[in-house]
């Protein structure tokens, strides 16, 4: 729930806009807030910046949570004609969705665990029975309960010990991802004393059941940077320090294999990783560095029997082999293939049984699940036809069974947990995502992957989904969903929220562009760095392709991103603002300069591999031709909603609050332009079930309300 608290005295930091951006509202007398310029220089590389609303990056100033409330206000009395039609998109939304819910159950030492909603009620309740799901229900969180007094709430990391008496858990109640870690003792019901703070939130048992080690975050920039081992009962100022990661590149956690046989020290940063090792029955002896770091080596580990399975880019293996090598030696040197490298195949990761190793695929943007024999004797691919979907491993924790759960989806068909022998080549639906709606048919429904030809020349793949009956006369709304980081995918997946418009005529198309790794390493290596520019461009032009193939037009075009998404966004409207009637911008990375020149904010030093150091020339003069904030000028944009959250620790308010300032400041239009920021959230907004449906409600209904569409 948003609490925005109560407007000061504005006058001496606001000015009365002469512009009307509300041409096409219904309260066209709401004047915008102007926020105060205060010119601040910013050199570097013999170039001066001149940010004008520098002055914004302190969440402490009183000005600054003036000028975010008086955006809030603006927001809400311009768009308060539209609130009957976001309750209306709430409700539908929420009417879809199976409230009494709850998930597939799995087995793990001895106890069957299940997550669970109830009707009403926004957090979810977790449970676990003893032997059989027939045995008494244990409530290990009621996470309703422990939200109560909270604007935000989120439970992580729960861990439970290996005796089964003692589960450690991570609480977060401000949205900065800053968890304090506590235990329960799950036999009395009793929360320990102990508080550990600022953490990631996970944590795991050494096998003594006494033993927790945790990952610390370092206060100031949130990097997860040590890892901590606790004991039992004893004072949290006392927890030793096993390791400390002080390349500021690289983050720190820490786990227990599947086999429950090893503790493992990660580092991992863009594009090196290094592990730790040490058994998991003697936490009181060092650690162990499994294969050193090196510049360029990225690798995964796995451990089965005697040795350990290695997914790794070693000897030039973009796409990623498998290999293995003896417990006992497990140096880089010591690695031997298991699986080669493809060139046209990522190897995304595996799952290690008894019998049986199963590999998660990539090929030509469609997942891939393969089963083998350890002795080959059997060797085949789940069979999938559809033309677009997403299929994945789901929780397997078991060795010793012939069963591989997985999950299946589509743009037209609802999420499934499926159960399959890997020996009778049999499944079991185990669950199907209910749509608790009377009127929905997937049957109802198209999706389609095309291919729009970028300016280089490349294939750019592009997922879509609508309703049948729609015809290619350029008139339907579409709304294009975009990313392109961090070589994350955005699959094509099921939504019972996108429900809401479909059924109102919109196309809803998911661009792959590069960035991410929808086509493999290569894609993602393509849209980063000084490749970056790709990922703006592809977007750009899968638009042009849409319009072209007259799946919509200009006046019908809408874009979404969020994050890294959100940079995208601001990228686009810059370079071809005249392509989208509205744009939506979640949490937008959009001040890329100054926020990778600044060491001190969360996440900048880390990805330095991802957009490039701009204490380094050559890449600062190249973001500096992307970065949104910077590219701003006096022209034409879109309608826009940009959102943001007060305490956000991956891309600080800051970012779009002086974006949107520098907007209305040059753009020459009277399109809308707001920022709504949640003064209670982070990240990823909302915390709550229902309370995150209300916010989907208004992105929607700024959309819907562009397009004439009310009810």
């Amino acid at each position: 729930m948003k609490q925005l608290i109560p407007v000061l005295a504005l006058s001496f930091i606001f000015a009365t806009s002469c512009k009307n951006e509300n041409s096409n509202m219904t309260n066209t007398d709401i004047k915008s807030p102007v926020a105060e310029k205060k010119p601040k220089t910013l050199s570097i590389h013999g170039d001066d910046r001149i940010d004008n609303y520098y002055w914004m990056n302190d969440r402490e100033d009183p000005e600054v949570i003036d000028y975010l409330n008086a955006e809030n206000e603006y927001y809400e009395e311009s768009t308060s004609h539209t609130k009957a039609f976001q309750n209306e998109l709430f409700e539908e939304m929420k009417s879809r969705i199976k409230e009494d819910d709850s998930s597939v159950p799995y087995k793990l030492n001895g106890y069957w665990y299940q997550v669970k909603y109830e009707t009403g009620k926004d957090y979810p309740i977790y449970t676990r029975r003893k032997g059989s799901m027939d045995a008494e229900e244990e409530i290990m969180f009621d996470c309703n309960e422990m939200a109560e007094g909270h604007s935000y709430f989120n439970l992580g990391g729960v861990s439970v010990s290996p005796d089964n008496t003692y589960a450690s858990f991570g609480i977060d109640t401000v949205s900065r991802r800053k968890y304090t870690i506590q235990i329960k003792n799950l036999k009395t019901g009793e929360i320990l004393p102990e508080k550990i703070e600022t953490t990631t939130g996970g944590s795991t048992w050494a096998n003594d059941n006494k033993t927790l080690f945790y990952t610390r975050k370092d206060e100031q920039t949130l990097r997860s940077n040590q890892i901590f081992k606790h004991k039992l009962g004893e004072d949290v100022a006392e927890d030793q320090m096993v390791y400390e990661e002080t390349d500021e590149t690289f983050n720190a956690y820490v786990y227990k294999t599947k086999s429950k046989d090893y503790l493992i020290i990660g580092s991992s940063s863009t594009m090196s990783d290094e592990y730790q090792i040490l058994d998991a029955n003697t936490p009181d002896q060092d650690f162990k560095v499994f294969a050193e770091r090196r510049r360029g080596l990225e690798y995964s580990i796995a451990h089965f029997e005697d040795h350990f399975f290695i997914l790794t880019n070693k000897d030039d293996a973009q796409n990623f082999k498998l290999m293995k090598t003896s417990v006992n030696s497990t140096s880089e040197e010591n690695w031997s293939e298991q699986i080669a490298h493809r060139k046209d195949v990522l190897l995304e990761g595996i799952d290690i049984f008894k019998d049986f190793i199963v590999t998660s695929e990539r090929y030509n943007g469609l997942t891939r699940i393969h089963v083998q024999r350890w002795d080959k004797s059997d060797d085949y691919y789940l069979p999938f036809t559809s033309e677009t979907y997403t299929a994945r491993t789901s929780t397997n924790v078991d060795f010793d069974t012939n069963k591989l759960r997985y999950t299946y989806n589509s743009l037209t068909t609802p999420s499934s947990v499926i159960e399959f022998d890997m020996v009778e080549k049999t499944e079991e639906v185990l669950k199907e995502q209910e749509v608790q709606d009377p009127n929905f048919d997937k049957n109802n429904y198209i999706s389609e992957r095309v291919w729009a030809t970028a300016e280089d020349g490349t294939e750019i793949p592009v997922s879509l989904v609508y309703k049948k009956g729609i015809k290619r006369n350029g008139k339907n709304p579409l709304l294009q969903y975009g990313y392109g980081s961090y070589g994350a995918t955005m699959d094509p997946y099921f939504s019972t929220t996108r429900l809401s418009l479909l059924d109102r005529g919109f196309i809803y198309a998911i661009a792959h562009v590069r960035g991410g790794e929808y086509l493999g390493r290569e894609w993602y290596e393509n849209g980063k760095l000084l490749h970056k520019k790709n990922t703006f461009t592809d977007f750009v032009d899968i638009s042009e392709y849409l319009i072209e193939q007259k799946y919509t037009s200009p006046e019908h075009l809408y874009a979404m991103g969020g994050s890294a998404g959100g940079l995208l966004m601001g990228a686009v409207i810059n370079m071809a603002p005249e392509l989208y009637n509205g744009v939506v911008a979640a949490v937008p990375f959009v001040d890329v300069v100054t926020t990778m020149l600044d060491e001190t904010i969360p996440l900048t030093t880390g990805e330095y591999d991802e957009w490039g150091n701009p204490n380094d020339k050559e890449y600062y003069d190249y973001i500096k031709t992307y970065s949104p904030y910077d590219n701003v000028v006096s022209k034409d944009y879109p309608n826009l909603l940009v959102t943001t959250g007060l305490y956000d620790s991956q891309v600080q308010y800051w970012e779009p609050a002086k974006w949107v300032a520098k907007l209305r400041e040059l753009k020459t239009d009277s399109n809308k332009l707001y920022l709504e920021t949640n003064m209670d959230a982070g990240h990823g907004g909302a915390s709550g079930r229902f309370e995150a449906l209300k916010e989907l409600a208004k992105d929607y209904a700024f959309i819907l309300d562009l397009e004439q569409i009310r009810e």
